[in-house]
């Protein structure tokens, strides 16, 4: 079992551009196993790790529901945002500049087979991170995701997931609301959930802005720990 995992910076970048490049890694790993399969073969699947930041962008997922997007496409484009329908889990989200989004395209045969473990794993790295600055982040049941306060009125969500996997290979992942717009939240109703809010680490800390490259770190460091995995560290332009 390969337990390293390779880290892509990608700085900010198009949805549409960094979806199809996930692809290509998605199919790389399912290709080596499809390989190992019918020759039987003995090659190491590969893993990786994206970090990118999104210019503004609303994404649905396979069993969304187009009507919690609330700006037809002249409004989209007065807002500068895209749209598009994609193959992960999950509704309709949002992504954006001040969000840390993640991208594990993992081939979970090298860790465990469990999507919901995956999950659940990905909820626990951001928990984690979230009380080294004060913070208590919690799960909310039946739905996916990170937030503060659930059982009381000022339910917000902090973090939203969502993946694809197929034969046990991941894609899609995690954003995180770090110096997030949270307007443009304003415009949709996040995952279909229309009764609890959403916010970002620097308004909870009450702070106008937080270190991403601070967060990110925290953020790997729990990876690694809850994966037991090692990270192989590689600067990236794709």
């Amino acid at each position: 079992m390969n337990k390293k995992i390779e880290l892509q910076e990608l700085g900010l970048k198009d949805f549409k551009d960094t979806w199809e490049y996930q692809e290509v890694l998605f199919k790389g790993i399912l290709d080596t196993k499809i390989k190992n399969r019918r020759e039987d073969a003995n090659l190491d699947t590969s893993n990786y790790f994206l970090f990118v930041e999104h210019p503004h962008v609303y994404t649905l997922g396979k069993s969304g529901d187009i009507s919690n997007l609330l700006l037809d496409e002249e409004q989209l484009k007065q807002k500068g945002a895209t749209f598009y329908k994609i193959n992960r889990g999950g509704d309709i989200t949002y992504h954006g500049p001040g969000q840390i989004v993640g991208y594990p395209i993992l081939d979970l045969d090298n860790f465990f087979t469990d999507i919901h473990k995956y999950l659940r794993l990905l909820e626990e790295m951001v928990i984690l991170t979230l009380a080294e600055y004060g913070i208590t982040g919690v799960r909310s049941d039946g739905e996916t995701g990170v937030w503060l306060d659930v059982g009381t009125p000022f339910a917000r969500k902090i973090c939203a997931l969502g993946v694809r996997a197929s034969r046990w290979v991941t894609m899609h992942g995690f954003a995180f609301n770090v110096n997030a717009d949270l307007g443009y939240f304003d415009n949709i109703i996040p995952c279909g959930i229309n009764d609890k809010a959403v916010t970002s680490l620097n308004v909870e800390l009450g702070v106008e802005k937080v270190n991403v490259e601070e967060v990110k770190e925290k953020l790997l460091k729990h990876f690694i720990k809850l994966f037991e995995a090692e990270m192989i560290y590689q600067k990236t332009e794709v």
